[in-house]
């Protein structure tokens, strides 16, 4: 399989590259500055873009089966559209070149909060929306980018991301949060996005993931 990263030299994109060449995929691996990743690999290729370029990332993903995006801005407090413009710029080419699936990864805050417990729905995901409102409020524009299109994608409602060693396991519900899901690890994140790129599992779907 041919995948497409992008946000590729981030947290969880870095661990999507070694994964999906561990695996056997060819990876086209897209970042603002593709030279931070280290890893090297015949089947890896490293590719200097800004992923908001619809221009220049529609050629990018001419031969691709999957996209997956690990872009991100962090815990920036600044107004951004990377999200949203950057998921439309991925899903018009995919379009045009067939692609098969893509797999996003989203944030709980960023969903309707009614199936939340007490503690997230008061006093976690208030806080966390009143200060980095501009990262989550791009993620709701994203979801309206995704339902528009016609792609076969799956969005990753994750918890707090650490970069840590691998659990080695994650658990996955499409319908509520995880009990005592308050955060996942880095490379458990990449193979689920993997995972979820190989199969047809979850199409069309938001789904909440944890350790």
């Amino acid at each position: 399989m041919k995948v497409l990263v992008a946000g590729a030299t981030g947290t969880v994109g870095a661990h999507v590259v070694e994964q999906a060449l561990a695996r056997g995929h060819q990876v086209v691996a897209v970042a603002r500055s593709p030279a931070r990743l280290t890893v090297a690999h015949p089947r890896l290729t490293k590719i200097a873009a800004d992923v908001e370029d619809a221009a220049t990332i529609g050629p990018l993903l001419h031969g691709v089966d999957a996209v997956i995006s690990t872009v991100g801005i962090g815990a920036s407090r600044t107004p951004t559209t990377l999200y949203s413009a950057g998921t439309r710029s991925l899903l018009a080419g995919t379009a045009e070149h067939e692609v098969r699936r893509v797999v996003v990864i989203s944030s709980e805050v960023a969903d309707h909060w009614a199936h939340q417990g007490w503690l997230k729905l008061h006093l976690v995901l208030p806080l966390l929306q009143r200060f980095l409102g501009a990262t989550y409020d791009d993620m709701r524009r994203m979801d309206v980018a995704l339902w528009e299109s016609g792609a076969s994608w799956t969005a990753l409602r994750a918890p707090r991301i650490r970069n840590a060693a691998a659990v080695g396991r994650y658990r996955l519900d499409p319908e509520k949060p995880l009990p005592h899901g308050w955060s996942i690890t880095a490379p458990d994140m990449a193979t689920a996005l993997l995972d979820l790129a190989e199969s047809d599992d979850f199409s069309r779907r938001h789904v909440y993931i944890a350790n």
